[in-house]
């Protein structure tokens, strides 16, 4: 069974609190002085910030050599030919290398694995395809 506690609260010590009071208005009062000191800049404007962004470049603008100048983008329909997808299939395990399974829209084109040694087949003498 749990002991219950009988004897009365501990008296309080009104002074003793009344000074931890005091001392933590005090901190509280220096913290707001020195606010402005340190973070006072978050209270400026923005339109005060970005003054000077808005100023014109006064700098002469430069004509770069044609070798250096930046040529214009070239469109990727250009490069990529994006061919359309066979149709989904209707189940899971259909779906698993549904595009890849397609002529055309494998993954590796004209991929070999080879040996980081280079020389492994040379050195066993195998051929680098199987044969039946």
């Amino acid at each position: 069974m749990a002991h219950r506690r009988t004897d009365p609260a501990p008296p309080c010590n009104f002074v003793a609190r009344d000074n931890c009071w005091k001392k933590y208005i005090e901190s509280e009062l220096e913290a707001a002085r020195r606010w402005s000191h340190k973070w006072g800049f978050l209270k400026t404007p923005l339109e005060e910030l970005i003054e000077d962004e808005k100023k014109e470049n006064t700098k002469p603008k430069i004509q770069l050599p044609e070798h250096l100048q930046v040529q214009p983008v070239t469109p990727v329909e250009k490069y990529i030919k994006v061919i359309p997808s066979p149709p989904v299939p209707k189940t899971t395990q259909g779906f698993i290398g549904w595009r890849s399974a397609v002529p055309g829209l494998e993954l590796e084109r004209g991929f070999q694995i080879q040996s980081c040694k280079g020389t492994f087949f040379k050195d066993l003498k195998w051929p680098r395809e199987p044969s039946d």
